[in-house]
This record gives structure tokens, sequence and C-alpha cells, in this order.
């Protein structure tokens, strides 16, 4: 059995030494990368060759790669590294890290083709000005051969003790047992469901009711099929936090332990599981920049990681407080060590954007290392929202001028420059006689996005480290730097808006914003790169919307699990004589207070409220507490923090009495477990309709157009996906019974009424 190795992986584990070090940024864009390939090989004259494809083995290791360019006139075979800034900066271990690169791929294609010696050359191209910096030496074959064992040697104990854990691994998986009695109810077939994508390599929506046990019968059939399969990794991927807890709960109820005799004698680490967790949240020195001149944890960190990343593996469950330990222990960065590790685990759990977002690692490990990956999408209703947000940048051009007031003097021409094209393109939208204060482009604005690059590469020039700089300076320059970016990859899945303002002394100001409207231009590549992915949520309907807007196969197949609830536990009343539109709303404070006692009256226990906004929230809750002082109530408030929000939730007691009042779609709309007495009922007073805006009615008109259901897509499911998710917080196992009480005349029509669950009896009536 041989162990396949990428390259620039077999070099970036064994040739990297001395510190951490980001000062050398920012690197260009994956766009800019592949023009400036291109524009070396265009200098370089017809004959010369461009991804040439080598591979060598060397005991049991496979090494395969691409080099950028052979100029065969020359014998000359090139790397070609895009920078931007100043290539004096660059750190010496970035360095020798290139020049081990390309001494592999020497090695290899002196191999290929019977040389006797090549030429090596770094070419360093400046994206910037375009000029190139070429570094070259002459390397004979045997030269090379003996760096290339010597780097295979290097890895080959690593490489022999993964190809070991990967047996045990598989040998475990096979064995693995569900480690419960039995399956809940439903939870069987939808495991099956799951297996089978894996099997066939397909992508898979799962819409399954709350409670049917989705995290755990999603994992336990998906690594199951690893072995069978062939797969490398699994990862898990989720919006909020409590989604990341549950799998890594599940996981631990999987995988065997040391010491457990009734699951065998399976080692720990047969199967090794890593949490990926925020930078600012992992980070022991947020005062300090990531080089080893300010931060202990950068100093020496590549020398001190192979024995911290042994022993991480050997560890194998590695969430977020283990792995601190581990990484303190040998005195490197807890957060980048987490990095190396992605590489290293069979699952990793972390948030959305490590696989969908613009860089994300997780995406750019797989498609280097050629991974066999499923991935799991929890509560995957959150991922159009997501996606959009990953795929939109904006910039206030109020910022930019109270910058201009303070920045260094090497970057008031930028700014200048910066200012003078956002003036005239405020200017172009003030002459249009049938705009207001929200604009929409016709295309994008190229001067200013051209003078905003100027000004992302003077700070960059400026600054060592960009978040070093004065927050302001900061903020800025990453806004900046990711609308330049996304120009790059604009398409009719977005759009250019702007939002004036009146500023002071009455000039007019703007917000820029390239805005993602259809995020499947962005997600498709992310899911054709994987060999599975499911995607389940208690919402994930109708099919069209989510198949249509996240880029899933046109043949992705949509499976709703039978619910293992009755309708007998829920009673779910439309409340038809109260309109809770924004006009009707003063009228319907009274009738909704009085219809809230009335239900806690009937049955005294804990309930949650949820109002369309803070504002609707905090008028209903006065008049509430007015009317009915006897009966306890808490409220959700703007900018909550983590204890503020953990202490909203600890009010449910068992054995608790009052109402919760909350905004729907916030942090207690979904995500959180209330079983048994903890929660007995809910009220939602609104249909959850987005805010009618000039914003959301242009994503009305684009989706429209592309979709022919703009009004659906904008508005509907989106509102409805979100008061489904609030009720579904009342039952939570079949021991629960509660009432769910719709308040808003429009829960009576039968397009909204189609999109309840099918298990729900409205007002009584079985569908």
């Amino acid at each position: 059995m041989s162990y396949r190795v990428a390259v620039r992986a077999l070099c970036e584990f064994t040739a990297r030494g001395g510190d951490l070090d980001l000062r050398f940024t920012p690197s260009p864009t994956a766009q800019e990368g592949i023009a400036g390939h291109a524009l070396v090989a265009a200098r370089r004259g017809a004959d010369y060759q461009r991804e040439i494809a080598l591979a060598g083995e060397y005991g049991a290791l496979a090494v395969r790669g691409r080099a950028d360019g052979y100029d065969a006139a020359r014998n000359r075979l090139e790397e070609i590294k895009t920078f931007r800034g100043d290539l004096a900066s660059m750190p010496d271990n970035h360095r020798r890290l290139h020049w081990s690169q390309v001494k592999v791929y020497g090695a290899l294609l002196c191999r290929e083709r019977a040389l006797d010696e090549v030429r090596l050359a770094l070419v360093y191209l400046d994206v910037v000005s375009q000029r190139e910096t070429l570094i070259e030496e002459r390397f004979d074959a045997a030269t090379l051969e003996a760096f290339f064992e010597d780097q295979c040697r290097r890895f080959l104990a690593w490489a022999e003790q993964e190809l070991a854990h990967r047996q045990r691994r598989d040998a475990a998986l096979e064995a693995l047992r569900f480690p419960h009695a039995g399956f809940r109810p439903a939870q069987r077939e939808l495991a099956e469901s799951v297996y089978k994508a894996a099997g066939t390599g397909r992508c898979l929506m799962l819409q399954a009711p709350t409670g049917i046990g989705k995290t755990l019968g999603t994992l336990f059939p998906t690594l199951k099929a690893m072995p069978r399969q062939r797969l490398d990794r699994l990862f898990f991927l989720a919006a909020k936090t409590p989604g990341r807890r549950l799998a890594l709960d599940a996981l631990a109820t999987l995988a065997p332990t040391e010491g457990d005799a009734t699951r065998g004698d399976t080692a720990p680490t047969a199967l090794r599981v890593l949490e990926l967790t925020a930078r600012d949240k992992a980070c022991e020195h947020p005062d300090k920049a990531c080089h080893g001149d300010s931060c202990p944890l950068a100093s020496g960190f590549y020398d001190r990681l192979p024995e911290a990343r042994a022993a991480a593996v050997r560890h194998g469950r590695l969430e977020r407080a283990a792995l601190r330990e581990i990484a303190l222990a040998h005195d490197i960065c807890p957060y980048y060590l987490g990095q190396e590790l992605a590489r290293w685990c069979d699952v990793v759990v972390g948030d959305y954007n490590y696989y969908f977002d613009l860089h994300a690692m997780l995406y750019a490990l797989t498609v280097e290392n050629q991974w066999r990956v499923v991935l799991l999408v929890d509560e995957a209703h959150n991922l159009v929202e997501r996606g959009r947000g990953m795929y939109t940048a904006e910039l206030d051009q109020g910022a930019l001028r109270a910058l201009k007031r303070s920045a260094p003097a090497a970057l008031k021409k930028p700014l200048e420059r910066v200012g003078r094209q956002w003036r005239a393109l405020n200017g172009e939208a003030g002459d249009n006689p049938t705009s207001d204060d929200y604009h929409v482009l016709d295309t994008p604005p190229q001067r200013l996005l051209g003078a905003l690059q100027g000004l992302t590469a003077a700070i960059g020039d400026y600054s060592e480290q960009p978040f070093t700089l004065d927050s302001e300076l900061q903020r800025v320059y990453l806004d900046a730097l990711h609308l330049a970016r996304l120009a790059e990859l604009f398409d009719d899945h977005s759009l250019y808006d702007m939002t004036l303002r009146d500023g002071r002394r009455g000039a007019r100001l703007s917000r820029l914003c390239c805005r993602n409207v259809v995020p499947a231009g962005f997600l498709a590549p992310r899911f054709a790169a994987a060999h599975s992915a499911v995607l389940f949520s208690a919402t994930l309907g109708p099919a069209d919307y989510y198949r249509n807007l996240l880029g899933l196969p046109d043949a992705t197949p949509w499976l709703e699990s039978a619910s293992p609830f009755s309708a007998e536990q829920l009673s779910v009343h439309r409340v038809r004589t109260i309109s809770t539109r924004y006009a009707d709303r003063p009228a319907s404070l009274e009738p909704i207070a009085a219809l809230m006692a009335t239900q806690y009256r009937r049955r005294p226990g804990n309930y949650l409220a949820f109002f369309s906004s803070y504002a609707y929230l905090d008028q209903v809750a006065e008049r509430f507490a007015a009317a009915f002082p006897a009966i306890p109530l808490w409220r959700q408030s703007r900018r909550m923090d983590e204890a503020e929000r953990q202490a909203f939730v600890e009010r449910f007691a068992a054995d608790g009495r009052g109402i919760g009042f909350a905004v729907l779609g916030g942090a207690f709309g979904e995500g959180i477990d209330l079983a048994g007495e903890r929660l007995v009922g809910a009220f939602v007073a609104t249909l959850g309709l987005p805010q009618v805006n000039p914003v959301t009615e242009q994503f009305r008109r684009c989706l429209e157009t592309r979709f022919g259901r703009g009004y659906d897509y904008a508005y509907l499911y989106p509102g409805v996906q979100k008061v489904v998710q609030a009720a579904g917080r009342v039952i939570r196992t079949p021991e629960d019974r509660g009432s769910v009480h719709l308040i808003d005349d429009r829960f009576g029509e039968p397009r909204v009424a189609r999109l309840l669950p099918a298990w729900w009896a409205l007002d009584g009536d079985r569908r």
C-alpha cells in the first residue's frame, strides 16, 4: 500500500523551519496568481511548457505534483511565485520552502527525462509592477536525487505511521456499532439514505424534524462508509456553536476510548477528531502580531511543530481545550497548530466558512491533496444567507474620509485618488433622474475599484503586517481588499449597489456594496470537489429553492423523514383574527397580550414568544407587563453577549414559569434544546417575512428574472422557514406535549399552510 503525497505537502512537512511569520502580506488573489503565471509563460516563447505533471516513488511514498514551467531550450525548470510588496521582506524560511519545492520537481524531471543536469529558477513576479525577479542555479541530477531522497526519508516515518493509522482507523470503523440499543423512529431510514449517498458519491438533501437524531444519524453511516468507499476525510460543517457541540458529543459516543473493555482494545487514536476554532477565540496573545519578533508562540514555531504534531495525533481527540493544552505544552500557537492538524485528522468539525468561504482552508486542502471527502452540512437552511454573506463585500465612503484626516503621508495620494473616483460615482448616481438613495449600478465601477486596488497595495507596502494597523485603517484595508477580490469574480449571481446619504456640510456620501444574490455560482465548485455531501435540516424545503440557490447538482435527491412525533403532541393554533403587518401593529398589542395570558393561565409553564423586531417585542412586552404583572417575563436584548444569552436560556427551568420574549430568526429561534417541561409552548407573532426595503426588493426582482418566483424566494420561503424553526423548539422528544400559536391572518393562506410541517394538525384538523 503506497502513501500519496503532493510535492507541496511533502516540502511543507520537511522543509519548513524557524518562526511563524505572516508579515509578508497580502498575497495576490487567485485571479492575480493565474494571470501572473500566464504572463510569465507568455514572455517565454512558444516552446515553453506549462503545468508539467511529475511523479516519482520512494519506498512506500508516491510523490506527485505540477511544476509551473520548463524551458527546454535553456533546460530551465521554473517555479513561479506571485507577490505584492517588498520582496526583500520575504522571510528566509519562505524562500527555503520555495527552493525545496523546485528542487523536488527538478529531481522528478531529471528522473523522467533522463537529464544529467537542469537549471532551477525561482521566478518572483510583482503583480503590481509586473516585474520579474529571477533567482537561478544549476544542479546535477545526482545532487537533486539525493535531495529528493532525503526529503522522502524524513517524511517516510510519518507516512508509515499514517498508513498504519489508516489501517487501524478503517478496521475500527468496520467494527463500529451504533452506540444505542436501537435507532429512534425514522432515524434508521435517514442513516440508510446517508450511507447510500456516500456509496454512490452523490449529494443529498434531507429534511428531518428536530428530535429525530440527525447529528448521530448522519455521522454514524458516514463513518461506516469511510473504509468501504476509501474516504479520506469527513467534514462536519455547522452554522453555529451548538451544532458543533452536538457533533463532538455524538462523535464521543461513537469513538472507542482507552480502557473500555466493552468496546474492544482499539486504540483511542483510531479516529482523529479535530475541532476548528476561530482565530479570535484561539489566540493567546491578541495584542501581538503573528511573527517571532512579537509573539513568543510564533518564535520557533516550525522548529517545535513536529513534536507538537506528533503529540496531537497520539491524543486523537482534539477539541479546543485539548488542542490548546498540547500547543502550550510545546510553546506554539494553538490556532495555527489546529490549521496544521487539519491535514492529519479524519474528522474535522468546524464552521461553514472553513469549506465554503472564498479562502476556505478545508476546500483548498481537498483540492490540493485530491482527497475523497464527505461533507455533512448541519442546519443547511442557514447556508443560503451565510453563503451570500461570504461573497458580499461593502465599503463606506465616510470611513475613507475620516481615515484621510489621520492617514500617514504615504497613503495620502492613494486616498485622494479613491476620493476623486468615489465623488465622480456619486455624481453619476445623482444625475440619474430615476434614482433615489438606493442605486443599482449597471456595471462594476472599474475606475473606483482600480483606485481601491492601488490603496490596498499602498497600505500593504506601508505596513509589514496589516492586522497590526490602527483599527480604522485595518478595517478599511480588509473591506477594500475583499471588495477588490470579489470584483474579479463578478457575474450575474451578484450586483453592485450604492446607498447614498447626506453627510456633513451637504456632501453626499455613499456605501458601495458588491452584493451576492445567488451563492450557487460560488458554492457549486465546493460541492463538486467533495465525493459526497449531505445537507440536513428540519426546514430544507422547497427542494428547488435550496437546490437552485446553493448550486447543488440538478439530480440531487430531496428526502423527507417521517416525524417521530404525533399530531396529538402539538396543538397548533392559527390566530387569523390578528394582523402583525407593520401598519396594524399598534392595534395588535392588546389582543396578543391577552391571548398569551389566556394560554398561560390554561397551562402555566415556560413559553417563548417571537416577534419580527426588537421594537415590536418591546411594545408587546410593555403592554403585557402592565396588564399582567403577576406573570414573569424576560426579554432578549440587542447585542447580548454569550453569558447573557446563557442566562436567558437558563430561565427555562423545568419547574419554572414565565414567558421569554425573543426576536424571530435570532439566537433563540433555533439551536436551543428545551425538552420536557422546560418549554411547553410558543407564540409566533409574525409571518417572518424579511423587511420590505430597496435591497430586498432588488433581490426579488433578480430572483424573479432568474427563477420566476421572486416573491417566494425573497420573502415567503425565508420567512416561513424561521417560523417553523422557532416552533420546533417546543417538541423535542416523544414525551413532550405543547402548543404553538401562529399569530397572523396570513397563516390561513393555502400557500403558507403548504409550507408548514406535514405532521402538524392545524387548528385540530389533520391534513
